[in-house]
């Protein structure tokens, strides 16, 4: 086994927790986790009028009902995907969080150029890793509870100068806090490159979670992220047609990479580009269809117990 490597103890990691809006939660308090999603986002450059700007109680009545509905499916948890440069709110996950009574594991970090906001721009590297160890274990600018994870993004044709600094910054907060890096990240090709420059920076490839690996249609580089321990996230259930998800779900588990999985829509959202928020995709149709699909395709109850609750909780835990 690759000395990066690492699997979920089977003791649930005790000690370790979920940082959510709701405060931390254990392993023995959760069950299915989905990895990837968005309550909030503005894809507009920050630039734009009237960029991430939203009324509270707006967002809460269009948020809230698709809270209720995976609820009701047995979720009992959310990772917020949206980071700083595509219109992080933390202030309207929580609301859309205490609404429901259901916990939001919410990021710190930035998204790619040219997203990135002109303070993170212009920050030097100290700077930038003070601000996500601050968010990690104080406080997010703009609400009051901690980022339980790094989210950041590379460009598709290579990470640029400034990305790297960014990713450099976060590597070296991961490594004090033991929180994951997740990255938006097209290509296997740069993300073999990113895993390089955490390791350099001291951070194990095993706290790095390949964001949209189905976009690499080289399978190949799947398998070698894995063999590096790091995670990879088919996060397209629902945007593909079914058959294509569970196959590559299915050759992925056949590759030895059960462990190293994370499943989930990457839907919502409310859109302040949009009238009212827009039309948000809903959250259920991992439970709904997916995961019926590949019952029926042979993958037995407790290896989808590890792949939609152990593994992320694996991934996006950290100490208490």
């Amino acid at each position: 086994m690759d000395r990066q490597r690492e699997t979920a103890p089977a003791s649930g990691q005790p000690g370790r927790k979920l940082y959510t809006t709701l405060g931390l939660l254990g392993r023995d308090t959760l069950g299915l986790i989905l990895p990837h999603e968005h309550v909030f986002v503005d894809l507009r450059t920050p630039d734009s009028p009237g960029y991430a700007e939203a009324d509270a109680d707006e967002v809460v009545g269009l948020m809230a009902p698709m809270i209720e509905e995976v609820k009701r499916r047995g979720v009992t948890a959310l990772v917020e995907c949206s980071t700083t440069g595509v219109g992080r709110r933390a202030d309207l996950d929580l609301a859309v969080s205490r609404a429901t009574g259901f916990p939001i594991v919410v990021p710190t970090g930035s998204y790619r150029e040219p997203w990135i906001v002109p303070w993170v721009r212009d920050a030097d590297d100290d700077a930038l890793e003070a601000w996500m160890f601050r968010e990690l274990t104080e406080r997010f600018a703009e609400a009051d509870y901690r980022a339980g994870w790094i989210k950041l993004s590379a460009g598709d044709d290579g990470i640029t100068g400034l990305e790297e600094r960014i990713l450099r910054a976060a590597a070296r907060a991961a490594a004090r806090t033991g929180a994951v890096i997740g990255s938006h990240t097209m290509r296997g090709s740069v993300a073999m490159r990113q895993l390089d420059i955490l390791e350099e920076e001291g951070c194990p490839a095993s706290r790095f979670i390949w964001i949209h690996t189905q976009k690499e249609t080289d399978v190949g580089f799947h398998d070698a992220a894995v063999s590096r321990g790091a995670w990879i996230e088919y996060d397209h259930v629902s945007r593909a047609p079914d058959a294509e998800v569970c196959a590559l779900i299915l050759r992925a588990l056949a590759a030895g990479g059960t462990d190293r999985l994370l499943i989930s829509h990457d839907v919502g959202w409310f859109d302040p580009a949009k009238p009212g928020g827009g039309t948000p995709r809903p959250y259920t149709h991992l439970t709904d269809v997916m995961m019926p699909l590949l019952r029926a395709s042979g993958v037995d109850e407790a290896t989808l117990t590890v792949l939609t609750e152990d593994n992320p909780f694996h991934a996006y835990s950290r100490p208490g």
